[in-house]
């Protein structure tokens, strides 16, 4: 049954009415990034009369922002690289290999999707604090591997399912081990689902703000969303640092976005159409 022109320009005019509600306030946070702190309390949503470039310069001068990013760049690149190792070796497996056991590890692994992590805060502050992981970035590397594991199985365990077994079957005739199928047949074939799992992870460890402001103390440690609270004055605040400061932290997840999205959009509606 076609669809009415009516129809369809109603489905257009709600698209285009939800791009603009999720635009602007990107469109805001940049335009302020460009204005004085005067300009924006006294016109919040007007666009800027002139460039002013000085809150750029005065924010790697207000707070060691260098270090708030190569801490976040490091703690998320690790994060999702070690993320996407893992949960496609035990999806691969999940995925291939039967034993009565398969169903329970599985179950294992979506459990992990049930119980926030936030609940067991305390004991995992005294689990960190006992390997001497305070102030450490590697116990938020850690922590986002581990949460990210359980949505990532969940992923890579159905594209792998999908995949034909006489693709392996050929592989293994060929002389490859477990690993080089996995490594050289399937995983170029999952790349969906992969960009999927980069993008979820990335922006996830990327935005995080509770686990860096419990596990972090040391400013040279801090992440971007923990280091920016710097900017919050008891009595007052420079939202054009701060509206600089969120512009440049955006970017890094917009490049990771526009460079995966192409994978992440097939992942996405991969099995909507037979």
């Amino acid at each position: 049954m076609k669809t009415s022109i009516g129809t369809r320009a109603l489905q257009y005019l709600f698209a285009y009415l939800f791009m603009v509600v999720a635009v602007y306030p990107m469109i805001l946070m940049v335009a302020s990034s460009f204005k004085s702190n005067m300009d924006i309390l006294a016109n919040p949503f007007s666009l800027p009369l002139s460039l002013h470039l000085e809150s750029y310069q005065k924010l790697w001068e207000a707070v060691p922002f260098g270090s708030f990013l190569l801490n976040s760049v490091i703690v998320s690149v690790v994060s999702v690289v070690l993320v996407a190792l893992f949960s496609a070796m035990a999806a691969f497996y999940l995925a291939r290999f039967s034993f009565k056991w398969t169903g329970l590890l599985y179950f294992f692994f979506i459990a992990g999707l049930m119980i926030p992590i936030k609940l067991g805060i305390v004991p995992l502050f005294m689990l960190m604090k006992n390997l001497g992981l305070i102030n450490s970035l590697w116990s938020l590397i850690l922590i986002y591997t581990a949460t990210g594991i359980p949505i990532s199985v969940l992923i890579l365990t159905g594209f792998f399912r999908a995949l034909p077994v006489e693709l392996e079957e050929a592989a293994r005739i060929d002389g490859c081990t477990h690993f080089q199928v996995l490594w050289k047949v399937l995983l170029p074939l999952i790349r969906p689902a992969l960009g999927t799992v980069v993008i979820i992870n990335f922006i996830g460890a990327w935005n995080d703000f509770f686990f860096p402001l419990i596990f972090i103390q040391e400013d040279a440690l801090k992440t971007i969303p923990v280091g920016m609270m710097v900017l919050f004055g008891e009595y007052e605040t420079n939202w054009s640092l701060l509206f600089a400061g969120l512009t440049l932290s955006a970017l890094p997840m917009i490049a990771v976005f526009l460079v995966a999205s192409r994978q992440f959009m097939e992942g996405l509606t991969a099995g909507a159409v037979k």
